[in-house]
């Protein structure tokens, strides 16, 4: 596989507290009241359905709109589900300090059950349920996964930016209802479908040459965020073939900001691993 599914298969792994060691670290959730499952923020704008005037048509060679910050915070609500776990509604509590920081409190019926930090160089989970805690530097997490992982890609995928930079000689085309900017990096073929009014990356297709594994990645509930478009909920398919039984199987993945600020103001990224807790090999 390649950095484009560890970027997904990383932040599953934080977000859901199991993953490199396998350790289911809460029970599931119960269902939330329906109100509790959407978003709470009145945007001042909704592209999608407030009528405007029309834009001017786009530059197929145009860049694509990319969202810009010092800090950023959320509150957002994490669902996943896979073969081994089904989780509903985690809350989740996320800092970045643009290509720096990323901090993550993960918590369940209120307690706190996990916290991660990412950097630059490395990747820290602490398991708050069971005292320990795990570190993990990007060359021994490519290669646990048999493929590259960077901190870039993180921090991409989660705020709706490209997950690769636009190189001058890849031309962006017209395909439906989106503009289509097809990359490819060895065997990964990237598909990425923009808007074709707001530029915003709106959907981003992954497919691995000759697993033919993929990620599918959809960004929906745009709303405007210190003028930039921001998506609300992120919806994240992985269909792959296990290499231990060679039977197909899905993971989905499902956040929900509840609530997203782009500061100047450093928001705090207090991470500190209390001395009883024991290292994970």
């Amino acid at each position: 596989m390649s950095k484009y599914f560890l970027g997904w298969v990383c932040i599953v792994v934080l977000l859901t507290s199991e993953g490199c060691g396998r350790r289911k670290m809460f029970r599931n959730a119960p269902p939330p009241p329906v109100r509790s499952d959407t978003v709470s923020v009145q945007p001042s704008v909704r592209p999608d359905s407030v009528a405007a005037a029309p834009m001017p048509s786009v530059d197929p060679n145009a860049t694509v709109d990319q969202v810009d910050f010092a800090y950023l915070t959320a509150k957002s609500k994490v669902s996943f589900k896979s073969k081994e776990q089904d989780i509903n509604n985690a809350n989740v509590n996320l800092r970045i300090d643009k290509d720096s920081l990323i901090w993550l409190s993960v918590s369940g019926v209120g307690v706190e059950v996990a916290r991660a930090l990412i950097t630059q160089d490395s990747v820290v989970i602490m398991d708050r349920i069971h005292r320990e805690y795990s570190v993990y530097d990007y060359a021994s997490l490519s290669q646990r996964f048999n493929f590259n992982l960077n901190f870039g890609l993180i921090q991409s995928l989660l705020i709706g930016n490209l997950p690769l930079p636009q190189e001058p000689a890849q031309r962006v085309k017209n395909e439906k209802d989106f503009l289509l900017l097809r990359q490819q990096e060895g065997k990964v073929l990237i598909d990425n479908y923009i808007g074709e009014e707001n530029r915003k990356l709106k959907k981003l297709l992954v497919v691995e040459q000759p697993t033919k594994n993929s990620l599918t990645l959809d960004y929906e509930d745009f709303t405007v965020l210190n003028n930039f478009l921001f998506p609300y909920t992120s919806l994240v398919t992985v269909d792959y073939k296990s290499k231990n039984d060679g039977q197909p199987y899905q993971t989905v993945l499902r956040i929900r900001h509840n609530k997203v600020e782009l500061t100047d103001k450093n928001p705090g990224f207090p991470f500190s691993i209390p001395p009883k807790y024991q290292r994970r090999p």
